[in-house]
């Protein structure tokens, strides 16, 4: 088992100031955070996500694939460029697509691809060994305002997926 599932933290979120919901009460693992449920893991990228997308719309940056990767895996510890490719590919969004922010529910498809392949770039896992259903549980957790509206959303794509 890799360290990010081991650690219920898929995207390998490093311990800052941040005092994150969810984290283990005992954190054993030096850098990076623990925590009690997957679901809690993901709530951390969502809200990292968000994070992200504010700070690049001050810098008047778009949100892009790239941007978000040259932060979250900065080349003084990653082949940033594969990592970069490599999500494009998994996740099938376009390097400069500019995504819309990860509180609107209408960005949860393009952006849960992209939980994914990050997920699959940190574990060096399967995209079919990460746990989809932890990623929704997450971002209803980071923002549960919006729990209705995604749980309404997805209905509707299950409806037209029977087409």
């Amino acid at each position: 088992m890799t360290r990010g599932i081991r650690n219920n933290n898929p995207l390998n979120i490093r311990h800052s100031a941040d005092r994150w919901q969810g984290a283990r009460e005992e954190q054993t693992d030096k850098a990076f955070v623990q925590f009690n449920t997957m679901a809690y893991g993901y709530r951390a990228a969502w809200k990292t996500l968000q994070t992200y997308y504010k700070r690049l719309k001050e810098k008047k940056k778009h949100f892009t694939v790239e941007n978000i990767i040259q932060r979250w895996a900065p080349p003084t510890e990653n082949d940033t460029k594969q990592y970069i490719r490599t999500v494009l590919r998994l996740s099938g969004i376009g390097g400069k697509e500019n995504l819309l922010p990860p509180n609107n529910v209408e960005s949860y498809g393009r952006l849960s691809a992209l939980m994914i392949a990050m997920t699959v770039m940190e574990n060096g896992i399967r995209p079919n060994q990460v746990d989809e259903e932890a990623i929704c549980r997450g971002y209803k957790l980071a923002f549960p305002e919006n729990a209705q509206e995604l749980d309404e959303y997805l209905l509707q794509l299950d409806e037209y997926s029977n087409w």
